[in-house]
């Protein structure tokens, strides 16, 4: 285990890529646990965490300014990534019998985007790691059918990666009128 925290009743726990598999495996076996349920499976891209717009106070494109809201709390409710990786895929359980949730995630590098699959735990994994894949570039080790599911097979890059340009052309486009 890299971290643990809790914040009102939710608890997140970080593990390393290698742990994935038996900490996954943990969590729906075990008694203590049974998180039966795989609700959730995304992906975050921390590449421009911590870094700030220009034109601080004020949305960088608009002027537009940022403010505070009101009522929010002061404490920190989340202490940031546990790792320097660019990436960590993100999975939400929930306990059926047990009434309780918990999130696990595991930091990626960029070097080697890749985890393993949790296709053999829970079958709803299948169609999670297919949008983690086709949005973030993020492969899963042992996916049974690991292609594109909301971009067409021959878009290039992945979407949600905050490095991709948001003005580029992708084939099958036809020409600007």
């Amino acid at each position: 285990m890299l971290a643990a925290h809790a914040w009102r009743g939710d608890e997140t726990v970080t593990v390393r890529p290698e742990s994935l598999l038996e900490a996954a495996r943990l969590l729906k076996e075990d008694p203590e646990f049974q998180m039966n349920f795989l609700m959730d499976l995304s992906a975050v891209d921390y590449q421009a965490f911590g870094k700030t717009l220009q034109g601080q106070g004020a949305h960088a494109n608009t002027g537009i300014a940022i403010r505070q809201p009101m009522n929010v709390p002061t404490d920190e409710p989340w202490p940031g990534p546990a790792t320097t990786a660019r990436f960590e895929v993100v999975y939400h359980f929930f306990s059926l019998p047990l009434k309780r949730r918990i999130r696990l995630k595991v930091p990626v590098e960029e070097s080697k985007p890749e985890v393993d699959s949790l296709v053999p735990l829970w079958a709803a994994a299948n169609w999670f790691e297919r949008e983690v894949w086709d949005m973030y570039g993020i492969r899963f080790r042992g996916h049974p059918d690991l292609k594109r599911i909301l971009m067409y097979p021959e878009f290039e890059g992945h979407p949600l990666r905050k490095d991709y340009p948001v003005n580029k052309r992708q084939p099958l486009i036809g020409p600007v009128n």
